[in-house]
Protein backbone atom coordinates (compact mmCIF):
# COMPACT_ATOMS: atom_id res chain seq x y z
CA UNK A 1 0.00 0.00 0.00
CA UNK A 2 2.56 2.54 -1.30
CA UNK A 3 2.62 6.38 -1.08
CA UNK A 4 3.36 6.48 -4.71
CA UNK A 5 0.42 4.62 -5.05
CA UNK A 6 -1.50 6.90 -3.52
CA UNK A 7 -0.04 10.11 -5.09
CA UNK A 8 -1.03 8.30 -9.01
CA UNK A 9 -4.60 8.22 -7.65
CA UNK A 10 -4.91 11.56 -6.94
CA UNK A 11 -2.84 12.32 -9.95
CA UNK A 12 -5.36 10.27 -12.29
CA UNK A 13 -8.44 12.16 -10.65
CA UNK A 14 -6.66 15.53 -10.96
CA UNK A 15 -6.34 14.65 -14.65
CA UNK A 16 -9.85 14.42 -15.14
CA UNK A 17 -9.24 10.22 -15.26
CA UNK A 18 -11.06 7.65 -13.23
CA UNK A 19 -9.56 5.21 -11.45
CA UNK A 20 -10.80 1.79 -9.17
CA UNK A 21 -8.36 2.20 -6.07
CA UNK A 22 -9.31 0.70 -2.65
CA UNK A 23 -10.72 2.68 -0.26
CA UNK A 24 -8.06 2.00 2.62
CA UNK A 25 -4.58 3.55 2.05
CA UNK A 26 -1.88 4.56 4.50
CA UNK A 27 -0.66 7.93 5.45
CA UNK A 28 1.81 9.94 4.17
CA UNK A 29 4.25 8.92 7.02
CA UNK A 30 3.38 5.99 6.80
CA UNK A 31 1.99 5.64 10.43
CA UNK A 32 -1.83 5.41 10.25
CA UNK A 33 -4.65 4.11 7.95
CA UNK A 34 -6.60 6.27 5.70
CA UNK A 35 -9.78 5.66 4.25
CA UNK A 36 -11.05 7.23 1.33
CA UNK A 37 -8.50 9.92 1.61
CA UNK A 38 -9.42 11.04 5.84
CA UNK A 39 -8.10 9.36 8.76
CA UNK A 40 -9.62 6.48 9.74
CA UNK A 41 -9.65 5.27 13.78
CA UNK A 42 -9.87 1.79 14.27
CA UNK A 43 -11.89 0.72 16.80
CA UNK A 44 -12.69 -2.74 16.58
CA UNK A 45 -14.37 -6.05 18.08
CA UNK A 46 -13.53 -9.34 17.62
CA UNK A 47 -16.24 -11.01 16.83
CA UNK A 48 -14.33 -14.59 15.29
CA UNK A 49 -17.69 -16.83 14.98
CA UNK A 50 -19.88 -13.96 13.66
CA UNK A 51 -20.21 -15.67 10.19
CA UNK A 52 -20.19 -19.30 11.55
CA UNK A 53 -22.91 -19.01 14.44
CA UNK A 54 -25.06 -16.31 13.38
CA UNK A 55 -27.78 -16.33 11.34
CA UNK A 56 -29.04 -13.06 9.96
CA UNK A 57 -31.29 -11.67 11.67
CA UNK A 58 -28.97 -11.77 14.84
CA UNK A 59 -25.88 -10.63 13.01
CA UNK A 60 -27.74 -7.57 11.85
CA UNK A 61 -29.03 -6.92 15.78
CA UNK A 62 -25.08 -7.33 16.15
CA UNK A 63 -23.74 -4.63 13.74
CA UNK A 64 -26.34 -2.19 14.18
CA UNK A 65 -25.52 -2.54 17.96
CA UNK A 66 -21.51 -2.47 17.66
CA UNK A 67 -22.03 0.83 14.98
CA UNK A 68 -24.39 2.25 17.60
CA UNK A 69 -21.96 2.26 20.06
CA UNK A 70 -19.03 3.74 17.84
CA UNK A 71 -17.25 0.71 16.81
CA UNK A 72 -15.63 1.17 13.75
CA UNK A 73 -14.17 -2.54 12.35
CA UNK A 74 -15.34 -5.94 13.07
CA UNK A 75 -12.62 -9.07 13.12
CA UNK A 76 -14.38 -11.92 11.72
CA UNK A 77 -13.59 -15.55 10.62
CA UNK A 78 -14.73 -17.42 7.35
CA UNK A 79 -13.31 -20.94 8.02
CA UNK A 80 -14.51 -20.54 12.19
CA UNK A 81 -12.08 -21.62 14.89
CA UNK A 82 -14.94 -24.34 16.02
CA UNK A 83 -14.94 -27.19 13.70
CA UNK A 84 -15.46 -24.56 11.47
CA UNK A 85 -15.20 -26.81 8.26
CA UNK A 86 -17.60 -29.40 10.21
CA UNK A 87 -19.87 -28.06 11.71
CA UNK A 88 -22.45 -26.16 9.87
CA UNK A 89 -23.38 -22.00 9.57
CA UNK A 90 -27.08 -21.80 10.99
CA UNK A 91 -28.45 -22.44 7.59
CA UNK A 92 -26.82 -26.16 7.27
CA UNK A 93 -23.76 -24.78 5.11
CA UNK A 94 -20.60 -25.83 5.38
CA UNK A 95 -17.94 -23.53 3.88
CA UNK A 96 -15.54 -26.13 1.64
CA UNK A 97 -17.29 -29.50 -0.66
CA UNK A 98 -14.82 -32.63 0.73
CA UNK A 99 -13.05 -29.83 3.37
CA UNK A 100 -11.05 -28.35 -0.51
CA UNK A 101 -10.02 -25.01 0.06
CA UNK A 102 -10.11 -25.23 -4.17
CA UNK A 103 -13.95 -26.00 -3.84
CA UNK A 104 -15.60 -23.04 -1.77
CA UNK A 105 -19.81 -23.86 -0.97
CA UNK A 106 -21.57 -20.92 -2.53
CA UNK A 107 -24.68 -20.92 -0.63
CA UNK A 108 -22.54 -20.63 2.69
CA UNK A 109 -20.45 -17.45 1.44
CA UNK A 110 -23.53 -15.77 0.13
CA UNK A 111 -24.07 -15.70 4.17
CA UNK A 112 -20.42 -14.23 4.22
CA UNK A 113 -21.72 -11.40 1.71
CA UNK A 114 -25.00 -10.08 3.60
CA UNK A 115 -22.91 -9.64 6.48
CA UNK A 116 -20.27 -8.41 4.85
CA UNK A 117 -23.02 -5.96 2.71
CA UNK A 118 -24.39 -4.96 5.77
CA UNK A 119 -21.46 -4.22 8.07
CA UNK A 120 -20.87 -1.78 4.70
CA UNK A 121 -24.30 -0.20 4.59
CA UNK A 122 -23.55 0.42 8.71
CA UNK A 123 -20.25 2.47 7.58
CA UNK A 124 -18.63 -0.63 9.34
CA UNK A 125 -14.96 -2.29 7.83
CA UNK A 126 -14.92 -6.08 8.00
CA UNK A 127 -11.44 -7.24 9.11
CA UNK A 128 -11.33 -10.63 7.59
CA UNK A 129 -9.90 -13.51 7.95
CA UNK A 130 -10.06 -15.92 5.66
CA UNK A 131 -9.12 -18.95 7.90
CA UNK A 132 -8.69 -19.44 11.49
CA UNK A 133 -5.17 -20.98 12.22
CA UNK A 134 -5.72 -24.52 12.71
CA UNK A 135 -6.33 -25.10 9.28
CA UNK A 136 -2.85 -24.42 8.47
CA UNK A 137 -1.50 -25.30 11.32
CA UNK A 138 -3.70 -27.71 14.58
CA UNK A 139 -0.99 -27.26 17.28
CA UNK A 140 -2.29 -28.73 20.70
CA UNK A 141 -6.06 -26.97 20.35
CA UNK A 142 -8.55 -26.54 17.59
CA UNK A 143 -10.13 -29.08 15.47
CA UNK A 144 -8.24 -28.46 12.10
CA UNK A 145 -8.03 -30.26 10.11
CA UNK A 146 -5.28 -29.22 8.73
CA UNK A 147 -6.13 -28.70 5.17
CA UNK A 148 -4.01 -25.99 3.57
CA UNK A 149 -0.77 -26.02 1.53
CA UNK A 150 0.77 -23.62 -0.42
CA UNK A 151 -1.35 -24.41 -4.10
CA UNK A 152 -4.58 -24.52 -2.26
CA UNK A 153 -3.81 -21.70 0.20
CA UNK A 154 -2.81 -19.58 -2.98
CA UNK A 155 -6.10 -20.69 -5.00
CA UNK A 156 -8.19 -20.04 -2.04
CA UNK A 157 -6.98 -16.80 -1.73
CA UNK A 158 -7.49 -15.66 -5.08
CA UNK A 159 -10.93 -17.07 -5.04
CA UNK A 160 -11.78 -14.89 -2.04
CA UNK A 161 -9.91 -12.44 -3.43
CA UNK A 162 -11.91 -11.54 -6.76
CA UNK A 163 -14.64 -12.48 -5.02
CA UNK A 164 -14.55 -9.22 -2.52
CA UNK A 165 -12.33 -7.15 -4.65
CA UNK A 166 -15.22 -4.56 -4.81
CA UNK A 167 -16.52 -4.43 -0.92
CA UNK A 168 -14.70 -1.26 -0.13
CA UNK A 169 -14.95 -2.39 3.60
CA UNK A 170 -12.57 -5.03 3.84
CA UNK A 171 -9.10 -5.23 5.42
CA UNK A 172 -7.92 -8.59 5.01
CA UNK A 173 -5.74 -10.74 7.90
CA UNK A 174 -4.01 -13.80 7.49
CA UNK A 175 -2.86 -15.85 10.63
CA UNK A 176 -5.44 -16.76 12.78
CA UNK A 177 -3.73 -16.96 16.17
CA UNK A 178 -1.26 -19.71 14.83
CA UNK A 179 2.42 -19.45 15.19
CA UNK A 180 4.00 -20.73 12.06
CA UNK A 181 6.47 -23.90 12.43
CA UNK A 182 9.89 -23.78 12.02
CA UNK A 183 10.74 -27.25 10.65
CA UNK A 184 7.10 -26.66 8.16
CA UNK A 185 7.08 -24.41 5.63
CA UNK A 186 3.60 -22.54 7.13
CA UNK A 187 4.86 -19.02 6.56
CA UNK A 188 5.01 -20.11 2.93
CA UNK A 189 1.63 -20.77 3.26
CA UNK A 190 0.61 -17.90 4.60
CA UNK A 191 2.49 -16.04 1.43
CA UNK A 192 1.07 -18.25 -1.18
CA UNK A 193 -2.34 -17.34 0.41
CA UNK A 194 -1.57 -13.09 0.50
CA UNK A 195 -0.21 -13.49 -2.95
CA UNK A 196 -3.47 -15.43 -4.14
CA UNK A 197 -5.20 -12.36 -2.16
CA UNK A 198 -3.32 -9.84 -4.04
CA UNK A 199 -3.99 -11.74 -7.58
CA UNK A 200 -7.32 -11.65 -7.18
CA UNK A 201 -7.94 -8.07 -6.08
CA UNK A 202 -5.71 -6.80 -9.02
CA UNK A 203 -2.23 -6.16 -6.91
CA UNK A 204 -1.01 -5.05 -3.80
CA UNK A 205 -2.40 -1.84 -3.86
CA UNK A 206 -6.04 -3.25 -3.87
CA UNK A 207 -5.83 -4.96 -0.42
CA UNK A 208 -4.84 -3.51 3.50
CA UNK A 209 -3.46 -6.98 4.69
CA UNK A 210 -1.72 -7.92 8.16
CA UNK A 211 -1.24 -11.03 9.89
CA UNK A 212 -2.74 -12.17 13.42
CA UNK A 213 -0.27 -13.90 15.51
CA UNK A 214 -0.32 -15.55 18.66
CA UNK A 215 1.14 -13.51 21.41
CA UNK A 216 4.90 -12.68 21.17
CA UNK A 217 7.07 -9.80 21.20
CA UNK A 218 7.42 -9.13 17.46
CA UNK A 219 3.85 -9.80 16.07
CA UNK A 220 3.26 -10.52 12.71
CA UNK A 221 6.69 -8.43 11.94
CA UNK A 222 8.52 -11.54 13.17
CA UNK A 223 8.20 -13.35 9.77
CA UNK A 224 6.85 -11.18 7.59
CA UNK A 225 7.75 -7.39 8.64
CA UNK A 226 9.40 -6.97 5.59
CA UNK A 227 7.11 -8.43 2.85
CA UNK A 228 5.06 -6.12 0.70
CA UNK A 229 2.01 -7.29 1.15
CA UNK A 230 1.97 -6.92 4.81
CA UNK A 231 0.85 -3.49 5.14
CA UNK A 232 0.91 -3.22 8.99
CA UNK A 233 2.07 -5.49 12.03
CA UNK A 234 -0.80 -6.59 14.23
CA UNK A 235 -0.45 -8.17 17.78
CA UNK A 236 -2.27 -10.19 20.20
CA UNK A 237 -0.83 -9.91 23.62
CA UNK A 238 -2.95 -12.37 25.23
CA UNK A 239 -5.83 -12.23 28.02
CA UNK A 240 -3.27 -11.45 31.17
CA UNK A 241 -3.41 -8.36 33.73
CA UNK A 242 -0.52 -6.04 33.36
CA UNK A 243 1.20 -7.04 30.36
CA UNK A 244 3.76 -4.47 28.99
CA UNK A 245 1.99 -4.38 25.99
CA UNK A 246 3.40 -0.61 25.18
CA UNK A 247 6.67 -2.14 25.31
CA UNK A 248 5.64 -4.19 21.84
CA UNK A 249 3.52 -1.61 20.47
CA UNK A 250 6.99 0.73 20.74
CA UNK A 251 9.17 -2.07 19.31
CA UNK A 252 7.64 -2.36 16.02
CA UNK A 253 6.75 1.37 15.58
CA UNK A 254 10.50 1.86 15.60
CA UNK A 255 11.38 -0.77 13.31
CA UNK A 256 12.13 -0.25 9.26
CA UNK A 257 10.60 0.27 7.22
CA UNK A 258 8.13 1.94 9.03
CA UNK A 259 4.96 0.39 9.69
CA UNK A 260 1.61 1.33 11.18
CA UNK A 261 0.74 -0.83 14.39
CA UNK A 262 -2.31 -2.31 16.30
CA UNK A 263 -3.09 -4.39 18.89
CA UNK A 264 -6.01 -6.55 17.72
CA UNK A 265 -6.37 -9.21 20.66
CA UNK A 266 -5.14 -7.59 23.99
CA UNK A 267 -7.09 -8.48 27.43
CA UNK A 268 -10.72 -9.03 27.04
CA UNK A 269 -13.55 -7.97 29.41
CA UNK A 270 -14.93 -11.17 31.07
CA UNK A 271 -12.27 -13.79 30.00
CA UNK A 272 -10.76 -15.70 33.15
CA UNK A 273 -7.42 -13.80 33.58
CA UNK A 274 -4.50 -16.09 32.72
CA UNK A 275 -7.10 -18.48 32.09
CA UNK A 276 -7.05 -18.89 35.82
CA UNK A 277 -10.66 -17.82 36.64
CA UNK A 278 -10.10 -19.29 40.60
CA UNK A 279 -7.38 -17.94 41.19
CA UNK A 280 -7.16 -14.98 39.32
CA UNK A 281 -10.72 -14.08 39.02
CA UNK A 282 -11.81 -12.45 35.02
CA UNK A 283 -10.88 -9.17 33.69
CA UNK A 284 -13.18 -6.19 34.21
CA UNK A 285 -13.72 -2.42 32.73
CA UNK A 286 -10.64 -1.16 33.93
CA UNK A 287 -8.75 -3.75 32.11
CA UNK A 288 -9.75 -3.93 28.95
CA UNK A 289 -9.86 0.25 29.39
CA UNK A 290 -5.95 0.66 30.33
CA UNK A 291 -4.99 -2.06 27.77
CA UNK A 292 -6.23 0.38 24.95
CA UNK A 293 -5.08 3.39 26.16
CA UNK A 294 -1.48 1.99 26.84
CA UNK A 295 -1.59 0.42 23.40
CA UNK A 296 -2.78 3.75 21.57
CA UNK A 297 -0.12 6.25 23.59
CA UNK A 298 2.65 3.97 23.21
CA UNK A 299 2.39 4.04 19.43
CA UNK A 300 -0.85 2.05 17.66
CA UNK A 301 -3.03 3.67 15.36
CA UNK A 302 -5.90 2.08 16.51
CA UNK A 303 -7.19 -0.50 19.03
CA UNK A 304 -9.11 -3.64 19.32
CA UNK A 305 -11.45 -4.39 22.02
CA UNK A 306 -12.43 -8.19 22.79
CA UNK A 307 -15.30 -9.96 25.24
CA UNK A 308 -15.09 -13.11 26.06
CA UNK A 309 -18.66 -13.96 25.51
CA UNK A 310 -18.75 -12.41 21.92
CA UNK A 311 -16.00 -13.44 20.43
CA UNK A 312 -17.64 -16.83 20.85
CA UNK A 313 -21.30 -15.82 20.29
CA UNK A 314 -21.97 -17.87 23.56
CA UNK A 315 -26.01 -18.68 23.82
CA UNK A 316 -28.43 -21.27 24.82
CA UNK A 317 -27.58 -24.93 24.13
CA UNK A 318 -23.78 -24.30 23.35
CA UNK A 319 -20.52 -25.18 25.63
CA UNK A 320 -18.97 -22.28 27.07
CA UNK A 321 -15.39 -22.26 26.40
CA UNK A 322 -13.07 -21.35 29.25
CA UNK A 323 -15.95 -21.34 31.94
CA UNK A 324 -19.15 -19.84 32.25
CA UNK A 325 -20.37 -16.75 30.51
CA UNK A 326 -23.20 -14.36 29.82
CA UNK A 327 -24.98 -14.39 26.80
CA UNK A 328 -23.79 -12.82 23.73
CA UNK A 329 -26.60 -10.34 23.06
CA UNK A 330 -26.23 -8.89 27.29
CA UNK A 331 -22.91 -8.74 27.04
CA UNK A 332 -22.90 -6.21 24.02
CA UNK A 333 -23.72 -4.04 26.87
CA UNK A 334 -21.05 -4.39 29.37
CA UNK A 335 -19.18 -1.29 30.64
CA UNK A 336 -16.25 -2.09 28.93
CA UNK A 337 -17.43 -2.05 25.30
CA UNK A 338 -19.45 1.63 26.19
CA UNK A 339 -16.01 2.89 27.59
CA UNK A 340 -14.85 2.43 23.69
CA UNK A 341 -16.96 5.00 22.62
CA UNK A 342 -15.19 7.17 24.58
CA UNK A 343 -11.76 6.01 23.95
CA UNK A 344 -12.46 7.06 20.26
CA UNK A 345 -13.89 10.24 21.00
CA UNK A 346 -10.52 11.48 23.09
CA UNK A 347 -8.59 9.87 19.75
CA UNK A 348 -10.37 12.08 16.77
CA UNK A 349 -11.14 15.02 19.42
CA UNK A 350 -7.30 16.32 18.47
CA UNK A 351 -5.13 15.64 15.15
CA UNK A 352 -4.57 11.82 14.25
CA UNK A 353 -2.06 11.73 11.76
CA UNK A 354 0.59 13.75 13.28
CA UNK A 355 0.41 12.31 16.32
CA UNK A 356 3.16 10.49 18.06
CA UNK A 357 4.33 8.28 21.50
CA UNK A 358 6.74 10.49 23.40
CA UNK A 359 7.90 9.50 26.74
CA UNK A 360 10.30 12.15 27.22
CA UNK A 361 6.86 14.26 28.03
CA UNK A 362 6.55 13.12 31.78
CA UNK A 363 9.65 13.13 34.26
CA UNK A 364 8.07 9.57 35.55
CA UNK A 365 7.90 7.99 32.38
CA UNK A 366 9.74 4.50 33.20
CA UNK A 367 7.19 3.03 35.48
CA UNK A 368 5.81 -0.63 35.58
CA UNK A 369 2.67 -1.73 33.94
CA UNK A 370 0.13 -1.75 37.12
CA UNK A 371 0.97 1.98 38.17
CA UNK A 372 2.16 2.87 34.12
CA UNK A 373 1.58 6.73 33.09
CA UNK A 374 2.43 6.65 29.19
CA UNK A 375 2.36 10.05 26.84
CA UNK A 376 1.56 10.82 23.23
CA UNK A 377 1.36 13.78 21.45
CA UNK A 378 0.67 16.39 17.97
CA UNK A 379 2.39 19.54 17.62
CA UNK A 380 0.68 20.97 19.57
CA UNK A 381 -1.83 18.74 22.10
CA UNK A 382 -0.57 16.42 24.81
CA UNK A 383 -2.40 12.91 25.94
CA UNK A 384 -0.91 11.54 29.22
CA UNK A 385 -2.36 8.87 30.57
CA UNK A 386 -2.23 7.59 34.34
CA UNK A 387 -3.79 4.33 34.74
CA UNK A 388 -3.92 3.87 39.30
CA UNK A 389 -4.60 8.33 39.11
CA UNK A 390 -0.38 8.65 40.44
CA UNK A 391 0.72 12.18 40.21
CA UNK A 392 3.12 13.10 37.45
CA UNK A 393 4.93 16.00 36.61
CA UNK A 394 5.08 17.24 32.88
CA UNK A 395 8.11 18.50 30.91
CA UNK A 396 8.26 21.84 29.09
CA UNK A 397 8.25 22.84 25.69
CA UNK A 398 7.10 19.75 24.14
CA UNK A 399 4.56 21.36 21.94
CA UNK A 400 3.81 25.07 20.79
CA UNK A 401 2.20 27.46 22.72
CA UNK A 402 3.98 29.14 26.00
CA UNK A 403 0.16 29.22 27.63
CA UNK A 404 -0.96 25.87 27.20
CA UNK A 405 -5.45 24.59 28.15
CA UNK A 406 -5.43 21.83 30.82
CA UNK A 407 -8.32 19.57 31.38
CA UNK A 408 -8.76 15.47 32.89
CA UNK A 409 -10.76 13.26 30.68
CA UNK A 410 -12.58 10.82 32.32
CA UNK A 411 -12.21 7.54 30.13
CA UNK A 412 -15.25 5.80 32.38
CA UNK A 413 -17.80 8.70 30.80
CA UNK A 414 -16.41 10.83 28.61
CA UNK A 415 -16.34 13.37 30.96
CA UNK A 416 -14.34 16.54 31.38
CA UNK A 417 -13.12 18.33 34.23
CA UNK A 418 -11.60 21.94 33.53
CA UNK A 419 -8.09 22.76 35.46
CA UNK A 420 -8.01 26.64 33.59
CA UNK A 421 -4.50 27.87 31.88
CA UNK A 422 -0.93 26.27 32.60
CA UNK A 423 2.52 27.89 31.71
CA UNK A 424 3.42 25.51 28.99
CA UNK A 425 7.65 26.71 29.62
CA UNK A 426 7.58 25.33 33.15
CA UNK A 427 7.19 22.08 35.07
CA UNK A 428 4.22 21.62 36.40
CA UNK A 429 3.12 18.78 38.31
CA UNK A 430 -0.62 17.54 38.15
CA UNK A 431 -2.60 15.26 40.43
CA UNK A 432 -5.61 13.80 39.22
CA UNK A 433 -8.94 13.86 40.71
CA UNK A 434 -9.14 10.34 42.27
CA UNK A 435 -5.95 7.63 42.51
CA UNK A 436 -6.37 4.15 43.47
CA UNK A 437 -7.34 0.66 41.51
CA UNK A 438 -9.39 1.30 38.05
CA UNK A 439 -9.12 5.36 39.04
CA UNK A 440 -7.44 6.00 35.69
CA UNK A 441 -7.44 9.23 34.13
CA UNK A 442 -6.08 10.62 31.09
CA UNK A 443 -4.49 14.98 31.29
CA UNK A 444 -5.38 16.78 28.02
CA UNK A 445 -2.91 19.81 27.27
CA UNK A 446 -3.50 21.97 24.26
CA UNK A 447 -1.85 25.08 22.66
CA UNK A 448 -3.97 27.87 24.14
CA UNK A 449 -3.66 29.74 20.83
CA UNK A 450 -5.35 26.92 18.97
CA UNK A 451 -8.91 26.86 20.71
CA UNK A 452 -9.20 23.72 20.70
CA UNK A 453 -12.77 22.02 22.18
CA UNK A 454 -13.05 19.60 24.73
CA UNK A 455 -13.98 16.03 24.18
Amino acid sequence: MSFRSLCYALLLTISGFSAVAQSFTLSPNQRYLLKDGKPFFWMGDTAWELFHRLDREDATYYLQKRAGQGFTVIQAVALAEFDGLNVPNTYGDKPLIDNDPTKPNEAYFKHVDFIIDKAAELGLTIAFLPTWGDKVFKSTWGKGPEVFNKTNAEAYGKWLGNRYKNRKNIIWVLGGDRTPRKDVDDVGVWRAMAAGVVAGVGGNDNAMMTFHPQPNKEGSGEWFHDDQWLDFNMFQNGHCRDAAVYENIKRAYDRKPTKPVLDAEPIYEDHPVCFNATELGTSNAYDVRKAAYLDLFSGAFGHTYGCHDIWQMYAPNREAVNGPHIYWQQAMDLPGAKEMQFVRKLMESRSILDRVPDQSVVVENDLASYERIQATRGADFIFIYTSTGKSFSVNPGKISGSQLNAFWFDPRNGKTKDIGKVDGKAVKQYTPPTSGYGQDWILVLDDASKNYKMP
